[in-house]
């Protein structure tokens, strides 16, 4: 690669950025460099009415909105394939949901300004929930991490179908891979979701009385709240459920779940004097569990078993035997719980989404679909949220350099049942996979794998336990036998759990690893019928200063997306300008 031709991408994206410039056309892609605050009129309605009836928008300075016209004037050409995807990529704290929120104002706009004058209560209705849909995805589903204070910690494909008048007449919304772990586990100076420091502080007087959310009360789970954020305004939130069609008495009722897990956070455990017996709760723990017993209307008494006591059956008569749970088996089990009852509400509110914007299949003949995808993820230490990450960034990168390169490359990894078992086959496949190799000097099982982006060690350590995101039945037994409406509608008892079969074979068992790759799977058939077109967010420095240029921060994530190789490639065969 031409030495000269990189510093000539820095300094032409430094340069324009010096000068408030922060689109940049580069070969198939479009490179959006994150200006870290707020710009006048950058996305204003005018602008994007300017770009929207121009004659030719890429004559226009380069934009978010030049991509969104071109796939909407693509839909209206109707030239095969019809369908369109935008592909927001990037790190974390990149401007990836800030752009993809953009992408939908633009959108929204279009097909208001293509209605008669006396209007049409379907476009603005659809409009109005799709636009609301934002804020509650994010609550529920971004938090602040140390690189970015809105991360959303999910996937998330946004389908917007258009009918025959290429109006909004529909949407739907498919996510993946939410980082339910953050529930009960955040970093050094992270914090937990949105929408439990929104509840926290914008509850009024009479609500934290009711969820049991006293003013200055410490949770485990709720770590850095002095921080105030943006995105800590609750009644935002509130008027988007309500508009998504959740009324005030199911939104009470979230948030008295929401309010219930925290408190389950503050519940701890003392090791027992006799292990035959229970172990002990620690003190000033009793209250933590009664309130969450009543704000989850799950009994005390039920609510302690299943957190402290493990049924196993065994032998041929399906003997039924008690064991106690140690201290970290308790522990676990917590943590399980409030990660399921979480992960269970974040579908439900998905699938209440999907239902409020979601109109007749019939209505629709074509869609733009904008993908907001995790970057790629490098840690000091890597589990299985990064690999399944960062696999998807490997699909997706896959998937732009099939298209525009025309060329593929590929590394898969066998499966296994334990994590010896792992390691072993593990390196078996490190001999003949040049993509594949092990830290020898590191005394933690591991491997490493050869990104696109650079190399990633990830721990095998509780890899495969992750993967089986084991439930335990006692667990799933006292939410089914809760009296709260919402906890029932998320744990309905079927006839299947009813009879509790045992007999289940492995190859029904769902884990985590063939649901994400299922789901990730069905997105790159979508996408690969669609025509691509590529936003890639960049972050000018780490720090997340505004007007500061990183060079060498930059370069790197300009190789990770492949933006440096596609201008290589163009600029080899067709005259390229920035």
């Amino acid at each position: 690669m031409s030495v000269k031709l990189v510093l000539r991408i820095l300094k032409c994206l430094q340069a324009r950025y010096a000068v408030n410039l922060f689109y940049t056309n580069a070969g198939c892609s479009l490179v959006a460099l994150n200006p870290f605050q707020p710009v006048a009129c950058l996305y204003s309605p005018e602008l994007m009415r300017e770009y929207h009836v121009a004659l030719c928008p890429q004559d226009l300075k380069p934009h978010i909105f030049a991509v969104a016209e071109q796939t909407y004037r693509n839909v209206q050409s109707q030239i095969e394939p019809v369908n369109q995807s935008i592909i927001v990529s990037g790190e974390s704290g990149a401007g990836k949901t800030w752009t993809s929120r953009c992408l939908m104002k633009f959108y929204a706009s279009v097909a208001a300004s293509l209605i008669s004058p006396k209007g049409n209560e379907t476009v603005e209705r659809i409009e109005k929930r799709v636009l609301d849909s934002n804020p509650v995805m994010e609550a529920f589903g971004n938090a602040c991490t140390l690189r970015n204070n809105n991360s959303s910690r999910f996937g998330k494909y946004i389908q917007l179908q258009l009918d025959r008048f290429h109006h909004l007449s529909s949407a739907s919304i498919q996510t993946f891979l939410l980082e339910k772990t953050r529930v009960a586990y955040q970093a050094p100076n992270e914090r937990n979701f949105h929408i439990f420091y929104q509840i926290t502080k914008g509850a009024t007087a009479e609500e934290r009385l009711e969820w049991n959310l006293p003013e200055g009360a410490d949770y485990r789970w709720l770590p850095n709240s002095e921080r105030n954020l943006d995105e800590d305004c609750f009644e935002v939130t509130r008027d988007a459920m309500f508009h998504l069609g959740i009324d005030r008495s199911t939104q009470n009722n979230i948030f008295k779940v929401l309010s219930g897990l925290l408190h389950l956070g503050n519940v701890q455990f003392s090791n027992p004097v006799d292990e035959s017996q229970p172990c002990e709760l620690e003190d000033n723990t009793k209250d933590f569990v009664k309130t969450a017993g009543d704000l989850l209307q799950i009994p005390v008494e039920e609510l302690l078993e299943s957190l402290r006591i493990r049924t196993i059956t065994a032998g041929k008569q399906q003997q039924v035997f008690k064991k106690p749970c140690s201290r970290a088996e308790c522990e676990t089990r917590r943590d399980c719980l409030a990660k399921v009852i979480y992960a269970k509400l974040f579908e439900w509110l998905v699938l209440v989404i999907n239902e409020s914007i979601y109109g007749d299949p019939s209505g629709w003949t074509s869609f733009i679909g904008l993908l907001d995808v995790y970057g790629f993820e490098a840690f000091p230490e890597n589990n299985l949220e990064q690999l399944c990450i960062n696999y998807a960034n490997e699909k997706l990168q896959q998937h732009f350099v099939a298209h525009y390169l025309k060329a593929q490359q590929e590394c898969r990894l066998n499966r296994s049942s334990n994590t010896d078992l792992f390691q072993t086959r593990i390196e078996k496949a490190l001999s003949n996979n040049q993509c594949l190799s092990r830290n020898k000097f590191s005394k933690k099982p591991n491997f490493i794998i050869s990104h696109y982006a650079g190399k990633v060690c990830y721990q095998l350590a509780a890899m495969v336990e992750k993967n089986k995101d084991p439930i335990p039945p006692e667990l799933v037994h006292v939410l089914q036998n809760s009296k709260d409406p919402l906890i029932h509608k998320l744990f309905p008892v079927t006839e299947r759990n009813q009879n509790n079969i045992k007999t289940q074979s492995r190859a029904a068992v769902v884990t985590v690893v063939s649901k994400f790759k299922g789901s990730l799977e069905h997105l790159m058939q979508i996408l690969n019928s669609t025509t691509p077109h590529y936003i890639r967010c960049i972050k000018p420095n780490a720090d997340c200063k505004a007007m500061t240029f990183k060079k060498e921060e930059v370069l790197s994530q300009l190789q990770a997306c492949g933006i440096v190789e596609a201008i290589t490639i163009s600029a080899a065969g067709f005259p390229i300008s920035f």
